[in-house]
């Protein structure tokens, strides 16, 4: 039977239009805001349904025709049919709608989107391997859409050129190893002064194996890493006088040393706008003492001890707190720093309290926020809080928090467009007391 067709109304979190008939709400695939479609639904709930668009009858100004071959097979990207400054208003209509709809909350002010180049930004990057004799021989990419299955893949638009044209490459050289059917994944970790490619090897190389991979760096100047089992048994394997992985903080005089499994923001450009945000709202001052909670590598630690005021950083992985310590250390600012090991998901007020005063915090959490830290602030309150997160539902819940228990206002808040072309959403907030 046929539908009736609807007006897409705006875009949910994973990209998808939304429209509302017959008191139900829609999430459309394919579909922008603004756009007419008919759509086939695949799965219904008692209030909303999932469906896929059938079929465009009035089209958005807003749509493009994607850029890549594989778009809508790959799963990497959901918006390449949606024009990039488009994509970043969706965006933030998504962190305004969240922080009221979940936080009941406004900001005071809407802080401009932070953007920067929307193709051949991904500098960080984990693509499956497997030898299909259906597609002849081995498939190296991202998995496709809703699926186990590795997309025939030959190029990929949002990551750098270099590493693009490496996909065919990659693909002939893991079907000519001994057990190509052993070889997972491929972890790309690129910086200025080397291209990182981190190979799982489930069964040892064999010597003609070991030749392969060294004549493959040499002709593409990448250094291989090898990985056999967990993390700990990550190590450089060629050429091994390659320089260390290293991103960049020019503003802040800061360099960063990582390992190719340390989590780093996937796109240089965004980050060091974000890191500058996220400083000039804190505002350090010499004698400050402030906590930098879920601090990882010190991405924002540092840049803040630049300024001048001492910071403690917080982190739940011991070795990443060392990592830390360690660039702080290469940094020279270790007299301005601690860092220490804390799980910061079953924080209390006591145990919040005992870690001492703070003048101000910046909290960049997971997905899944940071509920019981705001909920463990008690006592003389920091004025100051920058908040960053990747996830503008748990944002909202904790400004919920933050604003109606602790007596904070949101000043400001505002997205950064860290992964074009998809629906993930970053963002910043500014709460002051």
């Amino acid at each position: 039977m046929p539908v009736t067709p609807v007006i897409i109304e705006s875009l949910d979190h994973e990209g998808r239009g939304v429209a509302h008939y017959d008191d139900k709400t829609l999430f459309i695939e394919g579909a922008l805001p603004g756009e007419q479609v008919e759509y086939s639904v695949y799965r219904k709930k008692p209030t909303f349904a999932f469906a896929q668009m059938t079929r465009l009858l009035r089209e958005s100004f807003t749509r493009v025709h994607p850029r890549c071959p594989h778009y809508g097979v790959c799963g990497g990207c959901s918006l390449q049919h949606m024009e990039a400054s488009a994509q970043v208003a969706a965006k933030q209509r998504i962190l305004e709608n969240n922080l009221w709809h979940i936080g009941r909350v406004k900001p005071a002010q809407l802080l401009a989107p932070i953007h920067g180049p929307s193709w051949g930004y991904r500098h960080r990057a984990r693509l499956s391997a497997r030898h299909v004799e259906k597609k002849g021989g081995v498939l190296v990419g991202f998995h496709e859409r809703k699926s186990s299955f590795i997309a025939d893949m030959h190029q990929c638009e949002v990551m750098p050129p270099r590493m693009s044209r490496l996909i065919d490459p990659l693909r002939e050289l893991i079907g000519r190893l001994s057990q190509p059917d052993r070889i997972p994944q491929i972890e790309i970790a690129l910086s200025d002064d080397v291209d990182v490619l981190v190979l799982r090897v489930m069964e040892p190389l064999s010597p003609t194996d070991e030749d392969a991979l060294r004549a493959f760096a040499d002709q593409y100047t990448i250094q291989w890493w090898l990985q056999s089992k967990g993390p700990d048994t990550v190590h450089p394997f060629y050429p091994l006088n390659s320089p260390a992985l290293c991103y960049r903080l020019p503003e802040f005089a800061i360099e960063m040393p990582f390992s190719p499994i340390d989590f780093t923001q996937v796109n240089p450009f965004v980050n060091q706008v974000l890191v500058r945000r996220a400083v000039g709202l804190l505002d350090p001052q010499p004698n400050e003492r402030i906590a930098d909670l879920f601090c990882g590598l010190g991405n924002f630690t540092l840049p803040i001890a630049r300024r001048g005021a001492e910071v403690v950083g917080f982190e739940g992985s011991a070795s990443l707190v060392a990592r830390a310590a360690a660039n702080s250390a290469h940094n020279g600012l270790s007299q301005r720093t601690q860092f220490q090991t804390a799980n910061l998901f079953e924080v209390t007020e006591e145990s919040f309290a005992a870690w001492g005063r703070f003048d101000k915090l910046l909290i960049d959490p997971p997905r899944d926020g940071a509920a019981e830290l705001v909920k463990a602030l008690a006592g003389e309150l920091p004025q100051r809080i920058v908040y960053i997160s990747c996830n503008p539902a748990t944002l909202a819940r904790d400004a919920n928090v933050l604003v109606h228990t602790k007596g904070y206002r949101l000043a400001s808040a505002g997205i950064a467009n860290m992964f074009p072309h998809t629906a993930h959403v970053e963002s910043i907030a500014l709460f002051e007391r």
